[in-house]
């Protein structure tokens, strides 16, 4: 999908662009950018974003830089249920498992494109068909002190245990916001990483991710 609009010139227009499709279904936004719409998304995973991310004006692509780099702004597409309640949790950007000497939390990916973020909550619920979904209202959120605690925390135990091999001791339970699991579309993708005698193993690609009941947090403290 090619971007339908230029870049955003401000934080204001890219929000206008976001609210002026909230409440629209798929179907109208795949007919706004001249798609298909998928007859499901089991083989479509990221369809969703990609056409958020094209009628909204972002060139990022896959690009390990935020969605709007000259406005600062990350845009995170994700389902909800009736109730508002994130469906699955939230991808932020590959974890790197080797040359790791040197990052910090300040100047991570991670809490580079947490800085700013702009949520597009869609409807999600597999009772809806995919052609009847709907976008939600965007909310344009920064983490608060005490959330990029939380996160500088977690970043820092799970960053740690790469550092000194233990990527493989590493699992989803490990974090109060942020987790890291293996991020691959099949388990013969392999990266690799620092082993427990400091050599270099292959393993799994990893990915960053943001818990359910974090993001929930988020779209509950502007939606009430």
């Amino acid at each position: 999908m090619q971007p339908l609009l230029p870049p955003p010139k401000s934080i204001d227009e890219l929000l206008e662009r976001a609210e002026s499709i909230a409440g629209l279904s798929f179907t109208e936004l795949a007919d706004m950018a001249g798609v298909e719409l998928p007859s499901n998304f089991k083989h479509h995973k990221g369809w969703t974003g990609q056409l958020i991310e094209v009628l909204l004006g972002s060139y990022a692509g896959s690009k390990p830089q935020q969605d709007f780099p000259d406005l600062g702004v990350e845009l995170k597409t994700i389902p909800i249920d009736a109730y508002g309640k994130p469906l699955e949790t939230t991808y932020v950007c590959y974890a790197p498992l080797i040359n790791v000497a040197g990052i910090e939390w300040s100047n991570s990916n991670v809490k580079n494109k947490l800085s700013c973020v702009l949520w597009m909550p869609v409807e999600g619920s597999r009772d809806i068909l995919p052609q009847d979904r709907r976008v939600a209202m965007p909310v344009l959120w920064q983490p608060s002190e005490t959330q990029n605690a939380v996160l500088e925390q977690d970043w820092t135990e799970l960053q740690d245990m790469i550092c000194l091999g233990q990527v493989e001791k590493i699992n989803a339970s490990i974090g109060q916001a942020l987790q890291i699991r293996p991020k691959a579309a099949d388990g013969s993708s392999l990266t690799e990483a620092i082993g427990a005698n400091g050599e270099v193993i292959q393993t799994r690609p990893r990915g960053y991710y943001l818990r359910k009941e974090f993001t929930h947090e988020i779209l509950k403290s502007y939606f009430s």
